[in-house]
């Protein structure tokens, strides 16, 4: 039987000894200041790749994250590097508080599009940016941010539209993600706003994305809030069920709204449909019914059922659930060390597994490195909590 607390320690020794030291400085580029998109396999920067805002603004968030923690004493010129580099190359218009979609390494903006999911990182970075040094500025961005999005992005019936740009779908994801930012901001700010904002996803989530006969979360939908019709309509990702119920779990602790059923539904049928017995690994994309549609399988679905795990042990009365729960949470940290993060390779990882469990993807993104930082700081919390809690 895994220890929570021994998996927690040594996931906490990863991140800050490994993980943290090598994308603070190796992982920044010195000409710009901005953080790279990915290592390649070779363990080398990628020169050629697109520059995504999102993963920018994802990187500052882990290093404002890691600043609170004490892991990182020196992140503010960093997130101050990194922010720079966007204000200066990344602004579609000078009066915007967003940036565009993405740019070359020195800096060119590639595709000029502003993006729902890439602005619901530039809120949650900007509330660790206030949170972590009191940056009255990232404060008035995140405003200037709401303000941007419900003018550019807010459609009816209810929610935000892709982007400034037409899409064939409308897709939960960006929606998630903005629920988390809100909640991030409303926690750091007590302004009622965020968490008005974030309500409103709540509601999305119980009428539209949360489909009760099946007890799935589902993606894709059309323009009124359907289920997208054919194959793509019915996908279902496990790590983003997972990723629900610790949001939601959140979300229950600011309001005392009661979400229970939501939680405990998606968290087993999360894990029904997304496992894979022999490994305990979870498979990218489901459908309920059948074989899985992607037999492939990324890190960050692993991060999402730690934090689900601990999410309802946490919430849970019954010992032996909660027992249940950190065992799965510490079971899943020790599977990230067995297939995704190599014994040599200091703080980097690899993205993919195939079907047989190979590396198909030895690429290390930068985005993924939010994930993994989410994910060992509810491991840590919750040791913390249960520790204190037998003092």
């Amino acid at each position: 039987m895994l220890s929570l607390p021994v998996q927690s320690q040594r996931f906490t020794a990863w991140l800050q000894n490994s993980a943290l030291p090598f994308w603070s400085q190796q992982g920044i580029n010195p000409q710009t200041g901005a953080v790279y998109e990915k290592f390649n396999a070779d363990h080398q920067p990628d020169l050629g790749a697109v520059f995504r805002s999102r993963v920018q603004a994802r990187q500052i968030f882990v290093f404002a994250a890691a600043y609170q923690q004490g892991w990182l004493p020196d992140a503010l010129p960093v997130v101050a590097g990194i922010q720079h580099f966007l204000n200066r190359h990344a602004k579609k218009d000078s009066s915007d508080a967003g940036y565009v979609h993405s740019l070359t390494a020195a800096g060119e903006q590639l595709d000029q599009k502003l993006d729902a999911y890439d602005f619901a990182f530039f809120l949650l970075s900007c509330a660790y940016r206030y949170q972590s040094f009191s940056d009255l500025q990232a404060l008035d961005q995140a405003n200037k941010l709401l303000q941007q999005i419900e003018h550019q992005f807010r459609s009816v019936p209810g929610g935000w539209m892709e982007g400034d740009y037409s899409s064939p779908y409308r897709r939960q994801n960006p929606h998630m993600h903005l629920f988390e930012a809100f909640l991030a901001l409303y926690q750091v700010t007590k302004d009622g706003k965020w968490l008005a904002k974030a309500g409103q996803i709540y509601t999305l989530f119980e009428t539209v994305f949360f489909r009760a006969d099946q007890g799935v979360l589902l993606e894709y939908f059309t323009d009124q809030w359907l289920p997208l019709p054919g194959p793509q309509g019915q996908i279902v990702e496990p790590g983003h069920m997972f990723e629900w119920v610790w949001l939601l779990r959140w979300y229950q602790q600011l309001t005392g709204t009661p979400v229970d059923y939501y939680c405990e539904t998606l968290y087993q049928n999360g894990l029904k449909l997304g496992l894979e017995a022999s490994t305990g690994l979870i498979y990218d994309e489901v459908v309920p019914g059948q074989e899985p549609l992607k037999k492939t399988k990324r890190l960050w679905p692993l991060t999402e059922l730690i934090k689900a795990s601990l999410a309802q042990a946490k919430a849970s009365s019954e010992p032996e659930y909660q027992l249940k729960a950190e065992q799965q949470a510490a079971f899943t940290i020790d599977l990230l060390f067995r297939f995704y993060l190599p014994a040599n390779v200091t703080g980097l990882y690899v993205d993919q597994l195939d079907a047989n469990n190979q590396v198909c993807v030895a690429d290390a993104p930068a985005s993924t490195l939010y994930h993994l930082m989410v994910a060992g700081l509810e491991a840590r919390a919750y040791c913390q909590t249960q520790q204190n809690g037998k003092l």
